[in-house]
């Protein structure tokens, strides 16, 4: 096929211009947010782009013609979705690149200004476009862009960097060369990854277009069964939320309700809320195992690995009882972003606790000005630091005096199990209320409603894991352990289960 005929395949964009004034018609028609609509049918886009280019492009044309024909589909999704809102993020990739052009060997200063400009340019967005809803505007496939970009540039310096200066992971991503621009384009814009993740190095896409993921089968079966899995996830959070809306809980009918079903039909929603984002992270990864760049190498019973752009882990996220595995299996790869390109490049602290509360921070900061971002991100760490101190409790305290007794209670396993669930549910709920309703004056008033049950029983097990520690357990023999003491130990023992759980998610 020459590269004529296979640029015929780049979308016209007065053909996507068209779309867009149908979308128009169909979605007032419908009655939902075109915005809605459009995101749904960008997302759903990746297939038959997919298709088009497994079958037409990836061996048949040049690399450049791929790079334009992902560039050129990418961009059209945009201007469908934006507009010519559109420039926002030709802007941002064009100045990554001028500054890797001037700047890539002095390392220190074009890090620092790629990061202060992206940042401030995303943080600019949130100022002058920020309402009281979660708004499918710019400035949401611009927040990809901008980890996207950040993470390119350290890319690019780790490619200065001899081989041994390099961590295992670095070595992986690392660019020995900057990419031209319309690489860059295309990996910026990259149709089933531009619009709400997943984040991927471009060392990744490059390594795809040499065709290293091609030929694999099984590609197209793996990706439409996570369609399918994206699917019933979205049609599980519409039936949920036309149900419990979140306008429901901002009423009085909510507050009058009794207590007990108030925690639990906050955490019920909560988990139809959580569905949103894991539907179109499901929808989307499909389209990318379907078109191969998800390929990770074979599992350990030889099989094709395609979770290499996995966002979210189904198995641990639906078996798990706590809030630290929702932390783990959900937005996994903007949390491994996070781990790469923030937590870890701040080793030089040789401070654990710094390092991620700066990360945490950095999160809070990355979506946005709505001080519900920011209690989220708090009560993340707050519950996760808590989780871990209970366990270690329950461990080293509970289990050595009574735990003969409870081990052999069948009572007391049904029990453990349903309390354990509760928990997951009704916490889920009142640490996602702040991130859903964003501003005070609104998630307060949820808050408000249901007594703050979060925060007095945070308070409480605080008051007396510290009056334990300090007094019980401080007059101990020296030779016994402490739950403070023990908490290392039990994050080993929790990290070996959790490795155990993702192993088992194979069958997602």
């Amino acid at each position: 096929m020459s590269d004529k005929t296979c640029n015929s395949f780049v979308p016209d964009f007065g053909v996507m211009l068209l779309l867009g004034v149908l979308m128009d018609v169909v979605a007032k028609t419908a009655g939902v947010p075109v915005e809605a609509v459009r995101l749904l049918l960008t997302i759903l886009a990746g297939y038959p782009v997919a298709a088009v280019y497994l079958k037409y492009i990836a061996v048949s044309c040049s690399k450049n013609v791929q790079h334009l024909f992902f560039a050129g589909c990418g961009a059209g999704l945009c201007y469908f979705n934006y507009g010519s809102d559109t420039y926002h993020s030709l802007v941002g990739i064009l100045t990554t690149y001028f500054l890797v052009l001037t700047l890539r060997r002095q390392t220190t200063i074009f890090l620092t200004i790629n990061f202060v400009f992206h940042m401030s340019y995303l943080l600019l967005g949130y100022f002058f476009t920020a309402s009281n809803e979660y708004d499918i505007l710019w400035t949401m496939p611009h927040c990809i862009l901008v980890l996207r970009m950040i993470g390119f540039g350290f890319d690019v310096t780790d490619g200065l960097k001899p081989e041994d200066a390099l961590s295992k992971e670095q070595k992986e991503t690392a660019l020995k060369e900057p990419p031209s621009l319309l690489e860059l384009l295309a990996f910026a814009y990259f149709p089933s990854g531009f619009l709400v993740g997943p984040q991927f190095p471009c060392r990744r896409y490059l390594d795809f277009i040499d065709g290293k993921f091609r030929n694999i089968e099984g590609s197209a079966d793996a990706g439409l069964q996570r369609f399918g899995a994206g699917f019933i996830y979205l049609m599980v959070c519409q039936f949920g939320l036309s149900y419990l809306p979140d306008s429901y809980f901002l009423t009085p009918e909510f507050a009058e309700v009794a207590f007990v079903k108030r925690i639990y039909l906050l955490g019920f929603w909560a988990k139809f809320s959580l569905y949103k984002y894991i539907s179109c992270w499901l929808l989307t990864e499909g389209a990318l195992i379907y078109i191969g760049l998800t390929y990770k190498g074979l599992d350990q019973e030889r099989r094709p690995d395609w979770s290499g752009c996995s966002n979210v882990k189904l198995y641990l996220l639906e078996t798990g009882n706590t809030m630290e595995h929702y932390v783990q299996s959900f937005n996994v790869n903007t949390n491994h972003w996070v781990g790469q390109y923030v937590y870890k490049r701040l080793k030089f602290l040789n401070n654990r606790t710094i390092s991620y509360g700066a990360a945490l921070g950095f999160l809070a900061v990355w979506h946005g000005y709505h001080s519900g971002y920011y209690v989220t991100f708090l009560m993340e760490y707050m519950v996760v630091t808590t989780e871990k101190q209970i366990a270690s409790f329950y461990t080293k305290v509970v289990l050595p005096r009574w735990g003969h007794i409870l081990n052999e209670s069948d009572l007391y396993r049904v029990l453990y199990f349903f309390a354990l669930k509760s928990y997951n549910i009704v916490f889920m709920g009142w640490c996602l209320t702040a991130f859903v309703f964003l501003k005070y004056e609104r998630w307060i008033v949820v808050y408000k409603a249901v007594n703050f049950y979060g925060f007095a029983l945070l308070f409480l097990w605080a008051v007396f894991y510290n009056v334990y520690r300090n007094f019980v357990a401080s007059a101990k023999p020296r030779g016994s352990r402490s739950p403070a003491g023990a908490e290392k130990q039990q994050e080993k023992q929790e990290a070996a289960a959790v490795e155990s759980q993702s192993k088992e998610k194979k069958a997602d």
